[in-house]
Order: C-alpha cells, then sequence, then structure tokens
C-alpha cells in the first residue's frame, strides 16, 4: 500500500476507493436479489469470488431466477465477458507474467481497465489497474456476502425496488453502444427479436439475441 502512495497521487487513490465503494453497495443489491428471487445465499457469493464480473452475474441470476436455463444463462454471461478480450490487448503490459498474469487476468474489469489507460506512465498504469482489481475483488464478494443476508431477511426484492437493478445494469451496457451509429442497427435489431420472441422462447434466450446484436455491432465498428 505504501507504495502505491509514492506511485499514485491521493486523487487518483481517492477516485479508485469511491469506485470500489459503489461496486460494494451494487454488489449488496446483487446478493440481495438474488436470494430474495429465491436462489441459494451460496450461489451470489461464489459467482462474485469465481467470476468477479458484475454485469455477468447480474444476467446469469437474472435469467436463472426468471425460470431460464443455467446454459442459457452461462452463454450470455459469456458473452457479456467477451469484451475482456480487447480489454487484455489494451492492458496486458500491466498483468505481469507466470501466476501473477493469471491473477491479473482474473481482477480484470471495466473499472480497472479504465484506470490503467488513464495513465501514461507504465508504473503508475501497473499501480492503478493492480490497486483497483484488488479493490473490487474485496469489496464486490463482502457487499454480496452483506446483501445475500439482507435479502433473506427482506425476503421479496420488490420491496426496495432492488428489482429495478437487473434491467438498469443491461441499459447501462446497451445505452453507450446505441450512440455509436455504427452499432446502433445491430443492437436494435436484436433488442427488437428478443422482444418479439420473449413470448415464445424459454427465459434467457430473448438476451441472447439482444446481446448478440449488441456484439455485433462491436465488431463491426473494430473492423470499421
Amino acid at each position: 500500500m505504501r507504495s502505491m502512495k509514492r506511485t499514485l497521487d491521493v486523487r487518483v487513490l481517492r477516485n479508485i476507493a469511491l469506485v470500489c465503494l459503489a461496486d460494494g453497495l451494487v454488489g449488496m443489491s446483487y446478493g440481495a436479489i438474488a436470494v430474495g428471487s429465491g436462489l441459494d445465499a451460496w450461489l451470489p457469493v461464489a459467482l462474485s469470488v469465481l467470476v468477479l464480473a458484475g454485469s455477468a452475474e447480474f444476467l446469469f441470476i437474472g435469467i436463472v431466477a426468471a425460470g431460464g436455463s443455467p446454459i442459457a444463462a452461462t452463454i450470455a454471461g459469456l458473452l457479456v465477458n467477451a469484451r475482456h478480450l480487447p480489454f487484455g490487448l489494451a492492458v496486458g503490459d500491466v498483468l505481469g507474467r507466470g501466476q501473477r498474469r493469471v491473477l491479473g487476468a482474473h481482477l480484470m474489469n471495466d473499472e480497472s481497465v479504465v484506470f490503467a489507460l488513464g495513465e501514461t506512465d507504465p508504473g503508475r498504469r501497473r499501480a492503478a489497474y493492480w490497486a483497483c482489481g484488488v479493490g473490487i475483488a474485496v469489496c464486490w464478494p463482502l457487499g454480496a456476502v452483506l446483501g445475500a443476508v439482507a435479502g433473506t431477511a427482506i425476503g421479496d426484492p420488490a420491496v426496495l425496488g432492488l428489482d429495478a437493478m437487473f434491467p438498469a445494469v443491461l441499459l447501462a451496457l446497451v445505452l453507450p453502444a446505441v450512440r455509436d451509429r455504427d452499432v446502433r442497427v445491430p443492437v436494435l435489431a436484436g433488442g427488437v427479436i428478443a422482444l418479439a420472441t420473449t413470448p415464445f422462447l424459454p427465459a434467457g434466450l430473448p438476451v441472447l439475441a439482444a446481446l448478440v446484436g449488441l456484439l455485433a455491432g462491436v465488431r463491426r465498428k473494430v473492423l470499421r
């Protein structure tokens, strides 16, 4: 910690701390939603440690809680996390080597990548990435544990409006992409297909259609 204080200024450390705190609070709602939806408390906690990717976990829990297939939920989570492939190319220099590189890849998330890319000095890039990654690796599972305990007591997540968190996360994923004209058409097409097939397909499969549209748009933008 002392080394990071010497490498990063107080402003960056403060911003990282605030982001980790916010992730912990979202993790509480995630754990409460999962348990309030009838899932065992161990599931969101285990996912928070092993997956460590909030949007994919929200998607998985939402699909399974709605009665969807765990296979469809897993595929949806993998599609969402496909964005980590270009992330790895962007920050591969900060991950280290050997076992450290494996751990660094596990800590990869939107926030740690953003903080790393915000620094130009290699030492500061590494420090920012690891500080944020480790912070979220602690705060997110801790929030999930507290949320799971709270969810057991609350019972119905709709009582506190926590049921709105899942669609809010999906909107947060999609809206930034829709601003790009080249991405907008496949994303909207995926959304239309998802809405049209919802009455006929099992829970979870319409969401996959929307995600495929999103990824098709991102691929089009990258290859442009």
